[in-house]
């Protein structure tokens, strides 16, 4: 009798917790994602994980177009491809809530300024990609992106948790 009621009272305990997460999935816009290679790959496996829909676009020229909706976060993965400032264009253009481009903003400069001379407002683009977490493996900088991604779409800077 002892053991069914140490059961009880644990159980009892045990539902007065709370878990410090929620059932409950919030609406969130798509990851589109420009070029595959290891990081959008790395991207595509992380962002799945925490319950994102991430379309990886593999062609270099943007293919038949990332369509960005409101919601949705952009992530161009090479700076270099053909398509590149019209992705950004379009993106910034659009209604997407996170446009962000691979590239350090040394190498970003010749089509930020680009982009600024046709009159696009650049302001809202994350170059670099990510949070700094100093990583340099694919995963890792994969890993750097989702977290902003995620961070902007609950209107949070990031970073640690401390009080």
């Amino acid at each position: 009798m002892c053991l069914m009621r140490a059961r009880s009272e644990a159980s009892t305990r045990m539902s007065m917790r709370q878990q410090p997460w929620s059932d409950e999935q919030a609406e969130h816009g798509r990851i589109l994602v420009l070029s595959d290679n290891p990081i959008s790959q790395a991207i595509a496996t992380i962002a799945g994980a925490v319950g994102r829909e991430v379309l990886v676009e593999a062609a270099d020229d943007g293919g038949p177009g990332l369509a960005p909706r409101a919601g949705d976060a952009v992530v161009l993965c090479d700076h270099d491809a053909p398509d590149a400032p019209a992705v950004l264009r379009a993106a910034l253009g659009s209604e997407a809530s996170y446009v962000a481009m691979m590239a350090s903003r040394r190498r970003a400069g010749a089509l930020l300024d680009e982009l600024v001379e046709e009159g696009a407002d650049v302001s809202a683009l994350h170059v670099p990609a990510g949070h700094n977490l100093g990583g340099r493996a694919p995963g890792e900088i994969a890993l750097s992106v989702v977290a902003e991604i995620v961070a902007e779409a609950y209107g949070r800077p990031g970073g640690p948790m401390l009080d």
